[in-house]
Protein backbone atom coordinates (compact mmCIF):
# COMPACT_ATOMS: atom_id res chain seq x y z
CA UNK A 1 0.00 0.00 0.00
CA UNK A 2 1.22 3.14 -0.92
CA UNK A 3 1.62 6.64 1.42
CA UNK A 4 2.32 9.64 0.90
CA UNK A 5 5.61 10.60 3.18
CA UNK A 6 8.45 12.82 2.70
CA UNK A 7 12.00 11.78 1.34
CA UNK A 8 12.76 12.45 4.83
CA UNK A 9 10.44 10.34 6.85
CA UNK A 10 10.36 7.68 3.77
CA UNK A 11 14.05 7.10 4.94
CA UNK A 12 13.51 6.98 8.47
CA UNK A 13 10.94 4.28 7.87
CA UNK A 14 13.10 2.18 5.44
CA UNK A 15 16.09 2.20 8.27
CA UNK A 16 13.43 0.78 10.49
CA UNK A 17 12.31 -1.84 7.89
CA UNK A 18 15.72 -2.78 7.07
CA UNK A 19 16.22 -3.66 10.90
CA UNK A 20 18.04 -0.44 11.94
CA UNK A 21 17.29 -0.36 15.86
CA UNK A 22 19.76 2.68 17.08
CA UNK A 23 19.52 6.12 15.26
CA UNK A 24 21.39 9.41 17.02
CA UNK A 25 20.81 12.79 16.08
CA UNK A 26 21.11 16.44 16.40
CA UNK A 27 18.63 19.06 14.77
CA UNK A 28 19.15 20.84 11.88
CA UNK A 29 17.09 21.77 8.64
CA UNK A 30 16.23 20.34 6.25
CA UNK A 31 16.38 16.95 7.49
CA UNK A 32 14.48 17.53 10.85
CA UNK A 33 11.66 15.31 9.35
CA UNK A 34 13.63 12.22 9.84
CA UNK A 35 14.58 13.05 13.31
CA UNK A 36 11.57 13.79 14.55
CA UNK A 37 9.76 10.52 13.07
CA UNK A 38 12.39 8.81 14.65
CA UNK A 39 11.77 10.09 18.38
CA UNK A 40 8.05 8.63 17.57
CA UNK A 41 8.83 5.42 15.80
CA UNK A 42 12.05 4.01 17.35
CA UNK A 43 10.76 3.40 21.08
CA UNK A 44 7.90 1.48 19.65
CA UNK A 45 9.99 -1.03 17.64
CA UNK A 46 12.27 -1.62 20.67
CA UNK A 47 14.92 0.49 19.29
CA UNK A 48 17.29 3.67 20.71
CA UNK A 49 16.31 7.16 19.47
CA UNK A 50 19.12 9.74 21.54
CA UNK A 51 18.93 13.53 20.16
CA UNK A 52 22.90 14.24 20.59
CA UNK A 53 24.03 17.41 22.68
CA UNK A 54 26.13 17.45 19.01
CA UNK A 55 26.65 16.00 15.91
CA UNK A 56 30.03 14.81 16.83
CA UNK A 57 28.59 13.40 19.59
CA UNK A 58 25.95 11.09 17.50
CA UNK A 59 29.07 10.49 15.01
CA UNK A 60 30.86 8.91 17.63
CA UNK A 61 27.47 7.05 19.29
CA UNK A 62 26.89 5.08 15.93
CA UNK A 63 30.93 3.88 16.09
CA UNK A 64 29.87 2.26 19.42
CA UNK A 65 26.95 0.58 18.38
CA UNK A 66 27.90 0.20 15.25
CA UNK A 67 30.84 -1.78 16.69
CA UNK A 68 28.68 -3.41 19.12
CA UNK A 69 27.08 -5.03 15.82
CA UNK A 70 23.74 -2.93 15.50
CA UNK A 71 22.71 -1.18 12.72
CA UNK A 72 23.11 2.47 13.49
CA UNK A 73 21.87 5.49 11.90
CA UNK A 74 22.75 9.35 11.87
CA UNK A 75 21.05 11.75 9.70
CA UNK A 76 22.20 15.90 9.03
CA UNK A 77 22.62 18.32 6.78
CA UNK A 78 25.52 19.87 5.01
CA UNK A 79 27.63 21.86 8.02
CA UNK A 80 25.89 19.11 10.38
CA UNK A 81 27.85 16.54 8.16
CA UNK A 82 30.82 18.65 8.07
CA UNK A 83 31.51 18.18 11.82
CA UNK A 84 30.61 14.52 12.01
CA UNK A 85 33.64 13.94 8.86
CA UNK A 86 36.28 13.25 11.82
CA UNK A 87 33.94 10.06 12.80
CA UNK A 88 33.05 9.36 9.49
CA UNK A 89 36.98 8.50 9.04
CA UNK A 90 37.32 6.81 12.21
CA UNK A 91 34.31 4.24 11.29
CA UNK A 92 36.03 3.86 7.73
CA UNK A 93 39.50 3.31 9.76
CA UNK A 94 37.81 0.78 11.78
CA UNK A 95 35.76 -1.13 8.78
CA UNK A 96 32.41 -0.32 10.87
CA UNK A 97 29.07 -0.41 9.00
CA UNK A 98 26.52 2.24 9.29
CA UNK A 99 24.44 4.69 7.03
CA UNK A 100 24.58 8.37 7.36
CA UNK A 101 21.76 10.64 5.66
CA UNK A 102 22.58 14.60 4.19
CA UNK A 103 19.91 16.47 3.13
CA UNK A 104 22.00 18.48 1.53
CA UNK A 105 21.60 22.52 2.16
CA UNK A 106 23.14 25.79 0.38
CA UNK A 107 26.74 26.95 2.05
CA UNK A 108 29.48 27.72 2.02
CA UNK A 109 29.15 28.26 6.16
CA UNK A 110 25.73 28.25 7.54
CA UNK A 111 24.15 29.01 3.84
CA UNK A 112 20.10 28.73 3.34
CA UNK A 113 18.01 26.02 4.04
CA UNK A 114 17.01 25.47 0.21
CA UNK A 115 17.75 22.69 -1.79
CA UNK A 116 21.98 22.47 -3.31
CA UNK A 117 24.21 19.75 -4.43
CA UNK A 118 27.14 21.45 -3.22
CA UNK A 119 28.65 18.45 -0.69
CA UNK A 120 29.51 16.09 -3.54
CA UNK A 121 33.18 16.62 -3.27
CA UNK A 122 32.72 16.24 0.57
CA UNK A 123 31.00 12.71 0.35
CA UNK A 124 32.71 11.33 -2.64
CA UNK A 125 36.17 12.10 -2.30
CA UNK A 126 36.24 11.54 1.81
CA UNK A 127 35.48 14.57 3.68
CA UNK A 128 37.72 13.32 6.77
CA UNK A 129 41.36 12.43 6.66
CA UNK A 130 43.27 9.31 5.19
CA UNK A 131 42.86 7.29 2.10
CA UNK A 132 39.43 6.38 2.35
CA UNK A 133 36.03 6.02 0.60
CA UNK A 134 32.48 6.27 1.77
CA UNK A 135 29.85 4.46 -0.87
CA UNK A 136 27.62 6.95 -2.06
CA UNK A 137 23.68 6.65 -2.87
CA UNK A 138 22.13 9.62 -4.75
CA UNK A 139 18.20 9.05 -4.49
CA UNK A 140 15.58 11.26 -7.20
CA UNK A 141 12.45 10.76 -5.82
CA UNK A 142 11.15 9.79 -2.44
CA UNK A 143 10.60 6.13 -3.67
CA UNK A 144 14.22 5.47 -4.41
CA UNK A 145 14.55 7.21 -0.97
CA UNK A 146 13.71 4.56 0.72
CA UNK A 147 14.60 1.87 -1.66
CA UNK A 148 18.57 3.26 -1.43
CA UNK A 149 18.13 3.65 2.07
CA UNK A 150 17.28 0.30 2.72
CA UNK A 151 19.93 -1.06 0.22
CA UNK A 152 22.29 0.73 2.27
CA UNK A 153 22.50 -1.06 5.58
CA UNK A 154 22.62 -4.13 3.76
CA UNK A 155 26.19 -2.77 1.36
CA UNK A 156 27.38 -1.33 4.83
CA UNK A 157 27.20 -5.13 6.27
CA UNK A 158 28.59 -6.70 2.99
CA UNK A 159 31.66 -4.47 3.06
CA UNK A 160 32.06 -3.07 6.43
CA UNK A 161 31.96 0.13 5.20
CA UNK A 162 29.95 3.49 5.93
CA UNK A 163 27.42 4.35 3.57
CA UNK A 164 26.22 8.38 2.92
CA UNK A 165 22.69 8.44 1.45
CA UNK A 166 23.19 12.01 -0.49
CA UNK A 167 19.97 13.67 -1.27
CA UNK A 168 19.06 17.46 -0.48
CA UNK A 169 16.58 19.81 0.89
CA UNK A 170 13.99 19.23 -2.31
CA UNK A 171 14.37 15.47 -1.59
CA UNK A 172 13.83 15.11 1.90
CA UNK A 173 10.80 17.27 1.92
CA UNK A 174 9.30 17.07 -0.92
CA UNK A 175 5.76 14.65 -0.76
CA UNK A 176 5.04 11.97 -3.13
CA UNK A 177 3.56 8.04 -2.61
CA UNK A 178 6.11 5.19 -1.66
CA UNK A 179 5.17 1.99 -1.28
CA UNK A 180 7.82 0.04 1.29
CA UNK A 181 7.55 -3.72 -0.77
CA UNK A 182 11.08 -4.81 1.30
CA UNK A 183 10.37 -7.03 3.84
CA UNK A 184 10.79 -6.25 7.27
CA UNK A 185 14.49 -7.62 8.59
CA UNK A 186 14.25 -9.30 11.76
CA UNK A 187 16.80 -11.80 11.61
CA UNK A 188 19.84 -10.14 10.53
CA UNK A 189 23.20 -12.06 9.70
CA UNK A 190 25.95 -13.20 12.87
CA UNK A 191 28.56 -10.04 12.70
CA UNK A 192 31.58 -11.86 14.14
CA UNK A 193 33.81 -9.37 14.54
CA UNK A 194 31.41 -7.53 16.47
CA UNK A 195 32.09 -6.29 20.11
CA UNK A 196 29.58 -8.74 22.19
CA UNK A 197 32.00 -9.61 25.23
CA UNK A 198 34.68 -12.28 24.58
CA UNK A 199 32.42 -15.06 26.22
CA UNK A 200 33.69 -18.90 24.91
CA UNK A 201 36.15 -17.04 21.73
CA UNK A 202 38.89 -15.34 21.46
CA UNK A 203 38.61 -11.87 21.67
CA UNK A 204 37.55 -9.08 18.66
CA UNK A 205 39.65 -6.19 18.71
CA UNK A 206 37.71 -3.13 16.35
CA UNK A 207 40.33 0.16 16.55
CA UNK A 208 41.45 2.28 13.45
CA UNK A 209 45.63 2.80 15.68
CA UNK A 210 48.40 1.38 13.72
CA UNK A 211 51.69 2.24 15.66
CA UNK A 212 53.74 0.12 14.76
CA UNK A 213 55.58 0.96 12.01
CA UNK A 214 54.42 -0.91 8.27
CA UNK A 215 51.16 -2.17 10.09
CA UNK A 216 49.51 0.98 8.52
CA UNK A 217 50.72 0.80 5.19
CA UNK A 218 49.59 -3.26 5.07
CA UNK A 219 45.87 -2.12 6.51
CA UNK A 220 45.31 0.64 3.61
CA UNK A 221 46.15 -2.30 1.04
CA UNK A 222 43.43 -3.90 2.38
CA UNK A 223 41.37 -1.06 2.45
CA UNK A 224 41.94 -0.49 -1.35
CA UNK A 225 41.57 -3.54 -2.20
CA UNK A 226 37.98 -3.71 -0.78
CA UNK A 227 37.11 -0.23 -2.62
CA UNK A 228 38.37 -2.13 -6.20
CA UNK A 229 36.07 -4.72 -5.48
CA UNK A 230 32.82 -2.27 -4.45
CA UNK A 231 33.77 -0.54 -8.29
CA UNK A 232 33.51 -4.19 -9.69
CA UNK A 233 30.32 -5.01 -8.14
CA UNK A 234 27.98 -1.54 -6.44
CA UNK A 235 27.95 0.69 -9.44
CA UNK A 236 24.18 2.07 -10.27
CA UNK A 237 23.26 4.28 -12.76
CA UNK A 238 19.47 4.90 -14.98
CA UNK A 239 20.58 5.69 -18.67
CA UNK A 240 17.98 7.58 -20.61
CA UNK A 241 18.01 7.20 -24.72
CA UNK A 242 22.25 6.85 -24.71
CA UNK A 243 22.06 5.17 -28.05
CA UNK A 244 20.20 7.65 -30.27
CA UNK A 245 21.29 11.11 -28.34
CA UNK A 246 23.22 13.85 -30.01
CA UNK A 247 24.26 15.00 -26.53
CA UNK A 248 24.03 13.79 -23.15
CA UNK A 249 23.00 15.31 -19.80
CA UNK A 250 24.46 14.03 -16.74
CA UNK A 251 22.90 14.40 -13.42
CA UNK A 252 21.93 12.74 -10.30
CA UNK A 253 19.06 13.77 -7.37
CA UNK A 254 16.87 16.81 -7.99
CA UNK A 255 18.99 17.79 -11.29
CA UNK A 256 18.03 14.79 -13.01
CA UNK A 257 14.71 15.35 -12.71
CA UNK A 258 14.70 18.42 -14.52
CA UNK A 259 17.07 16.98 -16.80
CA UNK A 260 14.22 13.99 -17.83
CA UNK A 261 11.70 16.96 -18.67
CA UNK A 262 14.57 17.63 -21.35
CA UNK A 263 14.93 14.47 -22.81
CA UNK A 264 10.92 13.79 -22.72
CA UNK A 265 10.76 17.42 -24.79
CA UNK A 266 13.66 16.42 -26.80
CA UNK A 267 11.45 13.14 -28.31
CA UNK A 268 9.71 15.34 -30.78
CA UNK A 269 12.42 16.75 -32.40
CA UNK A 270 15.13 15.49 -34.90
CA UNK A 271 17.89 16.42 -32.74
CA UNK A 272 18.38 14.16 -29.87
CA UNK A 273 19.09 14.38 -25.86
CA UNK A 274 19.35 11.69 -23.58
CA UNK A 275 20.78 11.30 -19.91
CA UNK A 276 23.01 9.44 -17.84
CA UNK A 277 21.84 9.50 -14.21
CA UNK A 278 24.75 8.14 -11.64
CA UNK A 279 22.70 6.50 -8.85
CA UNK A 280 25.99 5.50 -7.11
CA UNK A 281 28.30 8.47 -6.63
CA UNK A 282 31.01 6.52 -5.88
CA UNK A 283 31.65 4.38 -7.32
CA UNK A 284 30.97 6.79 -10.07
CA UNK A 285 29.96 4.98 -13.24
CA UNK A 286 32.66 6.41 -15.55
CA UNK A 287 32.68 3.38 -18.03
CA UNK A 288 29.51 4.14 -19.78
CA UNK A 289 29.92 8.13 -19.60
CA UNK A 290 33.54 6.70 -21.53
CA UNK A 291 31.69 4.19 -23.51
CA UNK A 292 29.10 7.24 -24.00
CA UNK A 293 31.67 10.71 -24.88
CA UNK A 294 32.65 8.66 -28.14
CA UNK A 295 29.34 8.46 -29.76
CA UNK A 296 28.10 11.64 -29.19
CA UNK A 297 28.50 15.84 -29.82
CA UNK A 298 29.30 16.66 -26.60
CA UNK A 299 28.25 15.77 -22.29
CA UNK A 300 26.73 18.29 -20.31
CA UNK A 301 26.80 18.12 -16.68
CA UNK A 302 23.79 20.16 -14.75
CA UNK A 303 24.39 20.36 -11.04
CA UNK A 304 22.79 22.37 -8.03
CA UNK A 305 26.46 23.87 -6.97
CA UNK A 306 28.86 25.72 -8.95
CA UNK A 307 30.89 22.33 -10.63
CA UNK A 308 31.90 19.31 -8.99
CA UNK A 309 30.65 16.16 -10.33
CA UNK A 310 31.49 17.87 -13.60
CA UNK A 311 35.05 17.08 -12.51
CA UNK A 312 34.58 13.22 -12.20
CA UNK A 313 32.48 13.43 -15.66
CA UNK A 314 35.80 14.88 -17.69
CA UNK A 315 37.80 12.07 -15.80
CA UNK A 316 35.62 9.18 -17.06
CA UNK A 317 35.62 11.06 -20.77
CA UNK A 318 39.51 11.64 -21.23
CA UNK A 319 38.93 14.39 -23.84
CA UNK A 320 36.99 12.23 -26.20
CA UNK A 321 34.22 14.61 -26.54
CA UNK A 322 33.56 18.44 -25.01
CA UNK A 323 32.37 18.56 -21.60
CA UNK A 324 29.67 21.31 -20.79
CA UNK A 325 28.67 22.68 -17.24
CA UNK A 326 25.79 24.21 -16.66
CA UNK A 327 24.75 25.09 -12.13
CA UNK A 328 22.97 26.95 -9.92
CA UNK A 329 24.20 27.85 -6.57
CA UNK A 330 23.18 29.11 -3.22
CA UNK A 331 20.02 27.55 -3.11
CA UNK A 332 19.41 28.18 -7.06
CA UNK A 333 17.96 24.81 -8.83
CA UNK A 334 17.48 24.90 -12.68
CA UNK A 335 14.70 24.87 -14.87
CA UNK A 336 14.42 22.83 -17.96
CA UNK A 337 14.17 26.18 -19.92
CA UNK A 338 17.45 26.81 -18.44
CA UNK A 339 19.22 23.87 -19.48
CA UNK A 340 17.58 23.66 -23.20
CA UNK A 341 19.46 27.36 -23.40
CA UNK A 342 22.53 26.05 -22.32
CA UNK A 343 22.42 23.61 -24.78
CA UNK A 344 21.80 25.65 -27.48
CA UNK A 345 24.42 28.01 -26.38
CA UNK A 346 26.85 25.07 -26.59
CA UNK A 347 25.62 23.28 -30.39
CA UNK A 348 27.08 25.78 -33.09
CA UNK A 349 24.87 24.31 -35.67
CA UNK A 350 21.74 27.37 -36.36
CA UNK A 351 19.29 24.60 -37.79
CA UNK A 352 19.87 22.64 -34.40
CA UNK A 353 19.67 25.88 -32.89
CA UNK A 354 16.35 26.64 -34.16
CA UNK A 355 15.40 23.40 -33.26
CA UNK A 356 15.85 23.48 -29.82
CA UNK A 357 14.45 26.82 -29.33
CA UNK A 358 11.02 25.49 -30.67
CA UNK A 359 11.73 22.95 -28.03
CA UNK A 360 12.05 25.62 -25.60
CA UNK A 361 8.69 26.75 -25.60
CA UNK A 362 7.08 23.66 -25.22
CA UNK A 363 5.04 23.67 -22.51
Amino acid sequence: MKQLLTGNEAAAEAAILAGCRYYYGYPITPQNELINYMSVRMPQVGGTFIQAESEIAAISMVHGSAAAGGRSMTSSSSPGISLKQEGISYLAGSELPCVIINIQRGGPGLGDISASQADYFQAVKGGGHGDYHTIVLAPSSVQEMADLVYDAFDMSDNYRNPVMILGDAQIGQLMEPVEFYKKQKNNLPAKNWSLTGAQGRKRNIIKSFYPVKGELEEFNAHLQKKYKMIEEHEIRYEAINIHEADIILVAYGTSARICKEVVKKSQQFKFKVGMVRPITLWPFPKEIIRRISEKVQCILTVEMSAGQMVEDVRLAVESRCPVHFYGRTGGGVPTSLEVIRKIVEIVPDNKVANTLLKLAEVK
